[in-house]
């Protein structure tokens, strides 16, 4: 769904550093004109902030009213260095404990310290966000997972309180399989979404389209139910 020009016009785009004590992360916050809610991205194995398929949901979250903050997990020093070893990317209680220093760091900031969060993770980056949703409890409202590793938040998961949509491809079979032990475990509000003919990275036509609207949905149904 393409945006209108005065959609844009209206909407704040700022590139944010996020200062966490020794350490800093870069991130894009945009919030459309009278949001609803901010959904912070937590992004896979590899990636960045800059991931297309990520900016590509966050463009459908912003045509439903939802804020985003797609944001750097790892600092760029750490990123050349996992280049070099991969170990930092699979590192989930460090991903999860930078999610939950960030959320801190938002709900500090003036221009969204009012909005209802969520987290919207993908591949690794879903664990991470479902160990920080369990952490902070009430203060995550819903918690989205694109062709995410769940499993991964292991004994977290019965802890999650966030109502959960897990979003996996229909050949993406490991996967699946991988969403179906973790949505046992979990003892919220859930669902587990197959998406027919997709894959793993959701590239076939029309495929990603289902997923941001699946999201934004679920965002839009747990964090502003009055819509």
């Amino acid at each position: 769904m393409a945006s209108t020009t005065h959609d844009l016009q209206m909407r704040m785009t700022q590139e944010v550093i996020i200062s966490l004590g020794s350490i800093s992360l870069r991130g894009t916050l945009q919030l459309p004109a009278e949001s609803s809610g901010l959904i912070l991205f937590a992004h896979g194995s590899g990636s960045s902030r800059f991931s297309p398929r990520n900016r590509f949901v966050a463009q459908v979250m912003h045509e439903a009213m939802l804020g985003t903050l797609l944001f750097d997990l790892l600092t760029p020093e750490e990123e050349t260095i996992d280049l070099q070893t991969r170990h930092l990317r699979f590192d989930i209680p460090l991903l999860a404990r930078r999610l939950v220093a960030v959320t801190g760091w938002i709900k500090n900031k003036p221009e969204t310290s009012h909005l209802p969060l969520g987290y919207f993770g993908a591949s690794t980056g879903a664990a991470a966000a479902l160990i920080a949703a369990a952490e902070l409890n009430d203060e995550i409202c819903a918690v989205v997972s694109r062709g995410g590793r769940p499993d991964l938040a292991d004994e977290a998961l019965p802890q999650v309180t966030a109502p959960t949509l897990l979003i996996v491809g229909e050949r993406d079979d490991i996967v699946i399989q991988l969403n179906e032990m973790a949505l046992n475990q979990l003892r919220c509000v859930k669902q587990l979404q197959i998406i027919p003919g997709a894959t793993h990275f959701f590239e076939e036509p029309g495929t990603l389209e289902k997923v941001a609207h699946l999201a934004a949905t679920w965002f839009q149904r747990f964090l502003c139910p009055s819509r």
